[in-house]
């Protein structure tokens, strides 16, 4: 490979990793180039892209991107690498899982997600099982809505309570003196007819 190759194959990872927040680094080393392709299809269906790169321009493409410092991955750029970018947390991490139902690999070497740095293939499953921003938001939304729901039901409720402890107080009174003034006069009646006898 050239400089100018070099140079150029830099630019194009610098590309991927500008504004990725997530960032998978696979270890492909073992796949025939059908079972590469099968991998490669998969994670485009879920908008993962996939690029094989060399351990050294990954690297060197890594020290030039600013605001993030990448060297704790450093360490596991060893063999067959695979950089993998995606935008939900966890969707790298469950394709390799998937795929590895009938492979041996990919392994994960290493990830930065949520700005946490994961090394080593053991953590694969704890990124599986990262909940994705929209999720996170989802599961947010719907805690913030359950007692504003709860709120606005007894609002909505309320006044209907109120109008019938209204109703059922009002009838109450009513025959209250209903019933108090025929009662009046039948034991008048009743005083005045034994009076009379």
């Amino acid at each position: 490979m050239t400089k100018d190759q070099k140079v150029v194959a830099i630019q194009e990872i610098k590309d991927l990793l500008q504004d990725a927040k997530v960032v998978y680094v696979a270890d492909l080393d073992g796949l025939n180039a059908a079972k590469s392709s099968e991998f490669r299809r998969q994670a485009f269906k879920q908008n993962i892209k996939v690029k094989v790169v060399k351990n050294t321009l990954l690297q060197k493409a890594m020290e030039q991107i600013e605001g993030v410092d990448y060297s704790e991955m450093f360490q596991t750029f060893k063999g067959n690498s695979a950089l993998m970018i995606a935008e939900t947390s966890n969707a790298p991490a469950k394709l390799i899982k998937d795929f590895r139902k009938k492979e041996e690999k990919p392994a994960l070497k290493s990830a930065f997600v949520q700005e946490t740095f994961y090394v080593g293939d053991n953590n694969l499953d704890t990124l599986v099982n990262i909940k994705s921003r929209e999720e996170m938001i989802g599961e947010i939304i719907g805690l913030l809505q359950s007692p504003i729901q709860r709120v606005v039901s007894a609002l909505q409720n309320k006044p209907e309570t109120v109008e019938a402890k209204a109703e059922e107080a009002a009838p109450a009174v009513e025959e209250t003196p209903a019933s108090e003034a025929p009662e009046a006069p039948a034991t008048e009646s009743t005083d005045e007819t034994p009076a009379a006898e």
